[in-house]
C-alpha cells in the first residue's frame, strides 16, 4: 500500500499529484499517479445500465411477489392497502433524491458509512463503530433466500417445510456467493439477464390484470375488490406502520448503486441517471402490479394466501401450468435480489476492512485470488444463513423483514438529519453537489423514517394483527437497537479502551493499493508521541 495523505482527524484527503513527489516520503511522483490512474479507471466496470440493473435487481426481488397480503391483512382494506404503498413510493422516491445527491457529491464506495463518517465527526470515529455493527451483525440476503426456495417448492408441487424451504434458500445464497466471489465479471453479467427477467415478469402481471380487468378470468365469480374499496380499514398505528415497513422492503435497494460508486465509470452522470430512471420505472410498475392483484384475485383468498398472491394471480388469469411455470420466474426474480444484496454487502464489509476497521483486516480487505472481494462476500453469507435459520416457523420471512427495515429507518433519519444539517450550514461545508433533493424533499424523508422508528412500539390492538406466531410483536426494534448498540459497543473498545491501555491514538490515513489504484481511508496505530507531531505537522502544513 502506498500511502498518499495523513491525516489525525479522521478527515478525508485527495491523491497528491505535484510533479516531483517524494516517493521516500509516500508521495507518489507523475509515473506512479499515472499507473495508479489508469489502475483505477480500468477497475471501473459499471456503466449505466448495470447500475441501473443493481437498483433494479436489489429493489425487485420478492417484496411486490410475497408481500401483499400481509399488507392487505394490516391495513384490513384494498383502499388502504393502495394508500399505504403510495406512501411508501413517495418515501422511495425521496429516498432516492437524497442518496442522489449524496453519491454525486462524494462518488465513492461505501454508501451511507461514507455519508455518515462525513456528517458526523464527533465523538471521533463512532460514526464508524455503530456502522460497523449494522453492517456485520445484519443478514440483508436471508429474507429472499427463503422466499426463493418457497417459490420453488410451490413450482415443483412440493408442500414448503421448514426445512426444505430453507435448504433450498441456503443453495441459492451460496450459488451467489460463489458467483461473485470466483467470477465478477459473469455475475453482474448475470444480474443484468435477471433484472431483464424481472421487468419482464412485472410486465406480465401488469397484462394479467388488465385481462382479469375485462373479466376474463378462470373463475366463477369475478373479484370486486374495488367496489367499497375501504370496508374493513382498521387504520391502527400498528397496522399502518408494519404494512408500511413491508411496503419500504420491496422498495429498499434505491441506494445499491452508491455502495460501488468506486467502481462506476463516471459516477456522477451514471447516478444521476440509473437511480432515478430505476426508482421512476418501478413505482408506476409497482401500483401497476397491485391493481393487478385485486383484480385477479379476491379478497379473501389474497388474505390466506400468505407470499403466494402472485401465484394466485397466474392461475385465476393464465391457467395452473402458467401459475406453476411463473413461480419458476418469480423465484429467478428472488436468486437475481439475492446476488445484487450480496454484491453490495460484501463490498462494504470489504470497504471496513481495507480501513483497519475489523479484526483481521487484511484478510477481510483481500481481492484474492479472483480479484473480488471473497471474504466479505463470504462474511455476509455466514451471517445470511444464521438469520435465515435461527427463527421458528412461519415466522422467519417478516422477522427478517422487520429486524432488515427498522435499522435502515434508523441510518435514514440520521443521512437525513445530516444532510439537513449541511443545507443550514451549506457555505462552512462548501457544499455544492451537481444534483440538490431540496430541503422539502429531505425534510420528508426523515420525519418518514421517525415514524417508521416510533410507531412499532405502539401494540397492535387485536393480537391477529401481530404478523408474528410465535414472536412478540416488538421483537424486531430490541433486536435492531442491539444492532446498532453492538456497533457502539464495538467502538468502546476499539476506539476508546484499546488505544488507552495500549498507549496509542487511532489515526486516518488515505493510502493508494499499489496493484489496483484503490483508494481507501485506512486506521492505523500511533503511539501517542508520534500522533502528536503527525497532527502537528498536518496543522504546520495547512497553515
Amino acid at each position: 500500500m502506498l500511502k498518499v495523505f495523513g491525516s489525525g482527524g479522521g478527515g478525508r484527503g485527495s491523491t497528491d499529484s505535484k510533479k516531483g513527489g517524494d516517493v521516500a516520503n509516500g508521495v507518489p511522483d507523475d509515473t506512479e499517479v499515472g499507473a495508479l490512474h489508469i489502475a483505477r479507471e480500468a477497475k471501473r466496470q459499471i456503466g449505466v445500465v448495470s447500475a441501473t440493473f443493481l437498483i433494479v435487481n436489489r429493489v425487485i426481488g420478492t417484496g411486490i411477489f410475497a408481500t401483499p397480503a400481509t399488507i392487505l391483512k394490516l391495513s384490513g382494506s384494498v383502499g388502504l392497502s393502495l394508500f399505504i404503498w403510495v406512501a411508501g413510493m413517495l418515501i422511495a422516491l425521496a429516498g432516492t433524491a437524497v442518496f442522489t445527491e449524496l453519491g454525486t457529491a462524494l462518488p465513492s464506495n461505501g454508501g451511507e458509512k461514507v455519508y455518515l463518517e462525513y456528517m458526523y465527526k464527533r465523538p471521533k470515529f463512532l460514526t464508524t463503530g455503530l456502522y460497523t455493527g449494522y453492517v456485520v451483525l445484519l443478514g440483508w440476503a436471508s429474507g429472499n433466500s427463503v422466499i426463493f426456495g418457497e417459490y420453488i417448492l410451490h413450482a415443483a408441487n412440493i408442500e414448503v417445510g421448514r426445512w426444505n424451504q430453507r435448504g433450498i434458500g441456503l443453495a441459492c445464497i451460496t450459488a451467489a456467493f460463489l458467483i461473485h466471489g470466483c467470477a465478477l465479471k459473469w455475475g453482474l453479467r448475470l444480474q443484468n439477464v435477471l433484472g431483464t427477467i424481472k421487468v419482464f415478469i412485472i410486465l406480465i402481471i401488469v397484462i394479467a390484470g388488465w385481462i382479469a380487468l375485462a373479466g376474463h378470468v378462470k373463475l366463477d365469480e369475478k373479484p370486486n375488490n374495488f367496489s367499497n374499496a375501504f370496508e374493513g380499514t382498521t387504520g391502527s398505528a400498528y397496522g399502518v406502520v408494519t404494512a408500511l415497513y413491508n411496503v419500504i422492503w420491496s422498495y429498499i435497494g434505491y441506494s445499491n448503486a452508491n455502495y460501488a460508486l468506486g467502481e462506476t465509470k463516471n459516477p456522477v452522470r451514471t447516478l444521476k441517471i440509473a437511480a432515478p430512471l430505476a426508482i421512476g420505472v418501478i413505482s408506476v410498475l409497482y401500483m401497476f402490479v397491485n391493481i393487478a392483484y385485486f383484480a385477479a384475485v379476491p379478497k379473501a383468498d389474497i388474505l390466506t394466501s400468505e407470499r403466494l398472491v402472485a401465484a394466485l394471480l397466474f392461475r385465476n388469469v393464465l391457467g395452473a401450468g402458467a401459475e406453476r411455470a411463473l413461480s419458476v420466474f418469480v423465484a429467478l426474480s428472488a436468486f437475481g435480489n439475492v446476488l445484487s444484496v450480496i454484491f453490495s454487502q460484501g463490498r462494504l464489509v470489504q470497504e471496513l476492512g481495507r480501513e483497519g476497521v475489523l479484526p483481521f483486516s487484511r484478510f477481510w480487505a483481500s481481492n484474492k485470488p479472483f480479484n473480488a472481494p471473497l471474504p466479505g462476500l463470504f462474511e455476509h453469507w455466514l451471517v445470511s444463513i444464521i438469520i435465515m435459520l435461527a427463527p421458528p416457523p412461519g415466522d422467519a420471512y417478516n422477522f427478517i423483514l422487520n429486524l432488515i427495515s427498522y435499522p435502515l429507518a434508523i441510518v435514514n433519519t440520521f443521512v437525513a438529519a445530516g444532510l439537513i444539517n449541511i443545507y443550514l450550514n451549506r457555505d462552512k461545508w462548501n457544499w455544492h453537489p451537481p444534483i440538490t433533493a431540496t430541503l422539502p424533499v429531505v425534510v420528508f424523508f426523515m420525519l418518514s423514517n421517525i415514524y417508521l422508528i416510533v410507531a412499532p412500539f405502539v401494540p397492535p390492538p387485536t393480537e391477529d394483527q401481530n404478523i408474528y406466531k410465535n414472536l412478540p410483536y416488538w421483537i424486531h426494534c430490541v433486536v435492531g437497537f442491539a444492532i446498532i448498540f453492538a456497533g457502539g459497543v464495538y467502538w468502546l473498545v476499539w476506539a476508546v479502551i484499546m488505544p488507552k491501555l495500549g498507549h496509542y491514538e487511532l489515526v486516518q490515513e488515505t493510502v493508494v493499493d499499489e496493484i489496483d489504484g484503490w483508494e481507501s481511508h485506512v486506521f492505523v496505530k500511533k503511539p501517542i508521541g508520534i500522533a502528536i507531531c503527525v497532527k502537528a505537522l498536518a496543522y504546520i502544513g495547512g497553515g
